[in-house]
């Protein structure tokens, strides 16, 4: 059997369905960085992932993707106990109302003086999102920046997911970026703990930071100061990353700017449609991995122990047997209903409470409704530039970055435009 890593590097997002165009009917099997592979699609293939007597974790990324992306003694590694304990902590920060209402109103705080800073200029919306996201999330979690190392932050976390899924130096650049932010997080939890700051009575850390900083393991143990900075970086960078779904976002009010003035005159219903959309249209992450945890068979293909199996989600996401019309934007699929959480799965499947779904998805979902708010509102230019969307790149995003010059908010909080607000071109 060859081996496809290196058509995958090279293909990216083609690789997976050219794959499957010449299995037909059959389960993908293939070969990744020497190991058996499978591939898991269609009916019953999330609920086959996400079940632990099938799939473990640990041993299932390769080292450039840890010491890239997740960070070594991640949570996205662990199974069972370790897993729970520490998934336990993920909940009861990210997945909290008032934790996700107090990130959004940070970004949503931030983002006018980021628009007026833009004024008489271009920018690269992509690099200007990501600033105002690190700011907001690194505010929240309890390390509050000014705008300049908020711009550095947002640079190397843009870095470490940029660089995950290639060689060269893309790569290196990652391994540079998160080494960076590594050791200076390790300094606030080594600061944290000499300062001796109490945990509240109630038993709540005051803070995000606090709370990785003073959490305990399996073993009772606090985390090695560097697991504490990787588990804070797995916060910070996600929420980062959004600056893709949010120039994707950018992307289809260019393409159909019709959507613009049902958003400008939302009541937020419209705009979680159009950012449940953006997560399912929008190529982002194209599979998960776990390993076999016994001989297993998945629709009658024979899966030793051991073997690597892939969860396609991009696949998932345009299944025309759950998204009538895949290939069509159309937030009006999402408009009174929210997605089943195991059709819709842009950032995993299963129970984001017990299982390896990102926690963080509903902040995901809450922080991309207010940059769609704000991205209708936005009135700008967009000059001539390459919007085209590559995907044998990945990650990928619009080549420019999405281009914008002239840029102001036409739309003020109270949806009234503002004075001399003109036609947008965004």
């Amino acid at each position: 059997m060859i081996d496809s890593t290196a058509s995958l590097l090279a293909r990216g997002y083609a690789w997976l369905p050219g794959l499957q165009e010449r299995a037909g009917e059959e389960p993908v099997v293939t070969r990744l960085m020497g190991r058996r592979t499978v591939v898991l699609d269609g009916p019953g293939a999330v609920e086959f992932f996400y079940d632990e007597q099938h799939v473990l974790r640990e041993g299932a990324l390769p080292g450039p993707v840890l010491d890239t992306l997740f960070g070594r003694g991640a949570v996205h590694t662990l199974d069972g106990e370790r897993h729970r304990v520490r998934k336990d902590m993920f909940v009861s920060l990210l997945m909290a109302e008032g934790g996700i209402a107090a990130l959004t109103e940070r970004f949503t705080a931030r983002w006018p003086r980021a628009v007026a800073g833009w004024q008489g200029r271009e920018v690269v919306l992509f690099d200007e999102v990501s600033a105002v996201l690190a700011g907001a999330v690194c505010d929240w979690v309890g390390l509050p920046l000014s705008e300049g190392a908020a711009r550095s932050v947002g640079e190397d976390c843009v870095a470490m997911v940029d660089g995950f899924a290639t060689a060269g130096p893309r790569h290196w650049k990652a391994r540079r970026a998160r080494a960076r932010q590594e050791r200076a997080l390790c300094r606030a939890v080594r600061e944290l703990r000499a300062a001796a700051v109490p945990v509240p009575v109630d038993g709540r850390p005051r803070s995000a930071l606090a709370a990785v900083a003073w959490h305990r393991d399996a073993e009772g143990r606090l985390l090695e100061p560097r697991t504490a900075a990787v588990e804070l970086l797995n916060i910070i960078r996600p929420t980062v990353a959004l600056s893709w779904f949010a120039v994707f976002a950018a992307h289809a009010l260019h393409s159909a700017p019709v959507h613009r003035d049902r958003l400008r005159g939302d009541d937020g219903t419209y705009a979680r449609a159009f950012a449940h959309e953006v997560r399912r249209f929008y190529p982002f992450a194209p599979f998960v991995g776990g390993l076999a945890a016994r001989d297993l068979r998945w629709r009658g293909t024979p899966v030793p122990e051991g073997s690597l199996l892939l969860l396609d989600l991009y696949g998932r996401n345009h299944d025309p047997e759950l998204w009538p019309r895949p290939c069509d934007f159309d937030p009006c699929r999402f408009v009174g209903r929210e997605p089943p959480s195991d059709d819709l799965v842009p950032q995993g499947g299963g129970d984001a409470r017990t299982g390896h779904r990102c926690p963080g998805e509903d902040i995901a979902v809450s922080l991309l409704t207010a940059l769609v708010t704000a991205l209708a509102q936005l009135e700008c230019d967009v000059p001539e530039q390459d919007l085209t969307i590559p995907l044998h790149r990945m990650p990928t995003r619009p080549r420019s970055g999405f281009v914008v010059a002239h840029a102001r908010t036409a739309v003020r909080a109270d949806g009234v435009p503002s004075r001399g607000a003109r036609t947008s071109h965004a």
